[in-house]
């Protein structure tokens, strides 16, 4: 394993235009557009792919095309769980995805943070990940994007076209922009 993968893995700044990181993502691309080309009926060659492409896909879980990642691997996804229609999920970091969770069209999970004050960091390309953990029966209305860093407690919803910056805890009604806590549930 080379050192800017494992600067990646560690979330430390990192180079994505690594030679090895170039490769992952290559074959990652390569997986998501085989699987994003299959017919509404092949649902076992779709879980043939997801298979190879994720780190972890729950029993009785599902995703719908089209569906777009980085790497793959770094994505665990608990049991009956759903991904609907253009998912995003950026794992540059670990994204772990509980069971029983309803993911939105068009949710984003993004992991990848670029350096905000460091200007010539930026400038050269440099970059950091942070994990994002998604707690069990959560519901994410669509449109939904999940920042780096962010952990989503179990039994929480989150309104349609929220952006969630912060932790959200368990069984809360969140939404907005950015999302805050509405009520309990």
């Amino acid at each position: 394993m080379g050192e800017h993968k494992q600067r990646m893995l560690r979330g430390e700044l990192y180079k994505d235009s690594d030679p090895e990181l170039v490769a992952e993502r290559r074959r990652a691309q390569s997986l998501c557009d085989e699987f994003n080309r299959t017919a509404p009926d092949e649902t076992a060659r779709r879980e043939q792919v997801l298979r190879e492409l994720l780190g972890k896909l729950g029993e009785g879980s599902w995703i719908m095309p089209r569906f777009q990642c980085d790497y793959g691997y770094l994505i665990e996804i608990g049991a009956n769980s759903f991904l609907n229609y253009d998912a995003i999920l950026l794992d540059c970091a670990p994204i772990t995805i509980g069971d029983d969770v309803s993911i939105g069209p068009r949710c984003q999970l993004l992991t990848a943070l670029h350096p905000m004050t460091d200007h010539e960091a930026r400038r050269q390309r440099w970059e950091s990940a942070a994990p994002i953990a998604i707690g069990d029966n959560v519901w994410f209305g669509g449109g939904v994007i999940v920042c780096p860093g962010v952990t989503v407690g179990a039994n929480t919803v989150v309104g349609a076209g929220s952006v969630v910056t912060r932790d959200l805890p368990d069984a809360v009604f969140a939404a907005g922009n950015p999302a805050r806590v509405i009520r309990a549930l």
